[in-house]
């Protein structure tokens, strides 16, 4: 393998549990819900992926329980902003801090250990093509998932039925309530999907880009995912050029600091997170547009009419 597919390999890798995590935020935002709880869900889903591969030996059961914890997760945010109208913003953070916490104590246990790798899938034949086959057929398995999740959350949103109807929520949920629309039930799907495809994300940091548990190693890409979703204007395939270029982002400080080019590799470490901040900015210059494609009700709690 050469040197450029190495970078590319490793961009893929970086921008996989973003892309993830950021796909599934669409999804719950598009509903008219806001999350802020995302790296809360990442960071529960990595530390529980590490700790059932490293009891049972399995990284794929790893895999699963990750989803699992981010699942469980979400459906402690929803029964808290959907059932019992708690702030949702308030809720998010407040979760973020319990996850951050939770995954520390559950995670001591591991530290230092070594991590199980999950293994990549080759496909017969397209694996073997040149330069591409390596780098888009010999991926692991989570990889395989969130290409899957852009291209069905892409297809859901603009092709389908009940895609329509959670677009139609997220922008006036009341109406779509009087149409007969069930609006909690489909919020709480929006949500129980949002948490975990940041589960599985978590899991992919865990068990994949660097295999171990390290406190705190989701590194802020909650909230990366977070500003991904704006970035990409509430749109699957935005979200997966941005989330790509957001690993470049990443992976091209490392290959900077590899270098020993003559700037502080703090400022290097902090590229990933001011292309976070410029982004937003230029998103603020053009609100207008913003503001058009947001949905109407996001972040407004809903109690049927008795």
């Amino acid at each position: 393998m050469d040197m450029t597919q190495a970078i590319v390999l490793t961009i893929m890798t970086a921008a996989t549990p973003l892309l993830l995590a950021a796909i599934g935020e669409l999804v719950v935002e598009r509903s008219g819900v806001l999350n802020l709880g995302v790296e809360g869900m990442m960071i529960m889903g990595a530390v529980a992926a590490f700790a059932v591969a490293q009891i049972t030996g399995s990284a794929g059961l790893g895999a699963i329980s990750g989803l699992i914890a981010g699942l469980l997760f979400s459906l402690l945010f929803g029964l808290l902003t959907l059932t019992l109208v708690a702030n949702q913003v308030a809720t998010g953070l407040a979760l973020t801090i319990l996850g951050l916490g939770l995954s520390g104590m559950i995670g001591e246990a591991f530290i230092g250990l070594p991590g199980l790798k999950l293994a990549a899938i080759e496909i017969p034949v397209l694996s073997q093509i040149p330069f591409v086959g390596p780098i888009l057929f010999n991926q692991d398995p989570i990889f395989y998932v969130s290409i899957l999740a852009v291209v069905g959350v892409n297809w859901f949103l603009f092709k389908s039925r009940t895609g329509l109807r959670l677009r139609a929520i997220g922008d006036n949920h009341s109406s779509a309530h009087a149409l007969g629309v069930k609006v909690v039930r489909t919020r709480y799907l929006a949500v129980m999907f949002g948490g975990a495809c940041a589960g599985l994300a978590g899991a992919h940091l865990s068990l994949v880009y660097t295999p171990q548990w390290v406190e705190n190693m989701t590194a802020g890409r909650g909230w990366i995912a977070l500003a991904l979703v704006v970035f990409a204007s509430w749109r699957p395939t935005r979200v997966l050029a941005g989330a790509y270029l957001f690993g470049a982002v990443s992976i091209g400080q490392l290959h900077a600091q590899a270098l020993g080019l003559g700037i502080p590799s703090q400022f290097l470490s902090a590229l990933p997170y001011l292309a976070t901040i410029a982004v937003l900015i230029i998103i603020s210059l053009n609100r207008r547009m913003t503001l058009i494609n947001t949905p109407a009700s996001l972040g407004k709690s809903f109690v049927p009419e008795r």
